[in-house]
């Protein structure tokens, strides 16, 4: 990850100039001239870049990257960027990991980067005996995945195993699912997994004697899990207004609603994956792939429910841990496209795709907490209608210094709405 010669706490980071910080993240990466340059949209990714990555290109389309402070991971500190244009989730991320910090910084794991492809398998006479057959050819058939492999197999990856999902009553009678597990290493891994399962389809059918449909990876990739947890001393969440043990008790209270309530489970996932997705987006990675696997996860006991736990430890402190499914790569797609996800990848100092996981695992945790502290205590919206005072002074056409101007304006007057902001930019011309 990064030298212990850096640390990532860097007091007062938010109120230094733009370029500073730019300056601070290029020195800690030791980023070259041109990869300043990029970071700061001067060299970044270009429409004729663009017109290679999809389809019907007209240009590029920006968002703002920031940087989390504060993570300590595994022992190692760590400046997590993250892509995102809703104010206050880059803030309140680094604060939390500050808070963790306090409590030792997060412990990180992952999963093997396992995914899983899915064959499925009709018009069978019996489900159970196609089942039988497949098993009975299992070393055959993952040497035959292993022929189409290419890079991934030669650094290591590969076929690891075959499952076998009978389902007997369908609107369609009976169908047989079959799963190759797929080591894609330190790629995410859709390619090689379809360029597997379309290999192994016609062998599929020569054994079962059956009709194969869809080859397709699936993107609920519980074989493919990163983990993150720590603690918060008590003493740390204390307020002017809040003691220590009062906000434990409320951030575990409100841990348990979004265990036992779908409905408050959705927005207490959502913020978490606010964390999560702004680093996949920053790394070049598929964050509608991430989100779906995320949402399935948490409702993989037919319930939806919370992807974090909180609980309240024997010496008083508060606790907390993440699961979930992370298939993100380091190579290949986007990631090795895009001039800013490479930048990305050099500021936390990536070396595997598994390291990546963590990193996302200990922001979501941390952007939970962020969200429940806040919500429990001083309520969601004190900072974010700072950050969006800021937005709705830009929007009315401030310039400079003159936003913070405005925005504390709006603040003091409780009274932050566009025409306000747009009145105080005429009296200040």
């Amino acid at each position: 990850m990064t030298s212990s010669a850096h640390t990532s706490r860097i007091s007062g980071f938010y109120k230094r100039p733009l370029t500073e910080r730019a300056a601070l993240v290029a020195q800690w990466a030791d980023l070259s001239k041109q990869e300043q340059a990029a970071l700061l949209g001067v060299n970044g990714l270009n429409a004729a870049q663009a017109d290679h990555m999809i389809e019907n290109v007209v240009g590029v389309y920006g968002l703002p990257l920031g940087v989390a402070t504060n993570f300590f991971i595994n022992g190692v500190d760590v400046l997590v960027p993250m892509v995102i244009e809703e104010p206050s989730v880059v803030a309140a991320c680094s604060n939390a990991a500050r808070l963790f910090r306090d409590g030792g910084g997060f412990s990180c794991s992952s999963d093997e980067p396992v995914m899983i492809g899915q064959i499925q398998v009709l018009d069978l006479q019996d489900v159970y005996v196609a089942a039988g057959a497949i098993m009975a050819q299992k070393d055959r058939l993952l040497a035959e995945a292993d022929r189409v492999g290419g890079s991934i197999v030669k650094h290591g990856g590969g076929a690891r195993g075959l499952e076998v999902r009978p389902f007997v009553d369908t609107p369609l009678g009976g169908m047989l699912i079959l799963h190759l597990l797929y080591d894609t290493r330190d790629a995410m891994g859709a390619n090689a997994v379809n360029t597997a399962v379309e290999h192994l389809a016609p062998l599929v059918e020569e054994i079962t004697g059956g009709r194969v449909n869809l080859r397709i990876l699936s993107n609920l990739t519980d074989q493919r899990k990163a983990r993150a947890e720590g603690m918060i001393p008590a003493a740390s969440l204390a307020t002017e207004t809040v003691t220590g043990e009062e906000a434990v008790r409320a951030i575990v209270e409100a841990g348990v609603f979004a265990e036992i309530d779908p409905y408050r489970a959705t927005t207490h996932n959502k913020g978490i994956m606010n964390g999560i997705d702004a680093v996949v987006l920053a790394t070049g990675n598929d964050w509608r792939a991430v989100e779906a696997g995320a949402h399935a996860y948490a409702a993989r006991d037919g319930q939806y429910r919370s992807l974090t736990r909180w609980w309240q430890d024997e010496a008083g402190n508060l606790r907390g841990s993440i699961e979930l499914p992370l298939a993100v790569g380091i190579v290949g797609g986007a990631t090795r496209v895009h001039p800013t996800a490479q930048i990305a990848l050099r500021i936390m100092a990536i070396t595997s795709a598994r390291q990546l996981s963590e990193i996302m695992a200990a922001v979501g945790l941390a952007q939970n907490l962020a969200a429940i502290r806040a919500l429990a205590t001083t309520g969601i919206q004190h900072g974010h209608m700072r950050m969006h005072a800021r937005q709705l002074a830009v929007a009315a056409g401030a310039q400079g210094a003159q936003v913070a101007v405005i925005a504390e304006q709006m603040i003091a007057e409780k009274n932050i709405r566009l025409e306000r902001a747009k009145q105080i930019v005429m009296e200040l011309k």
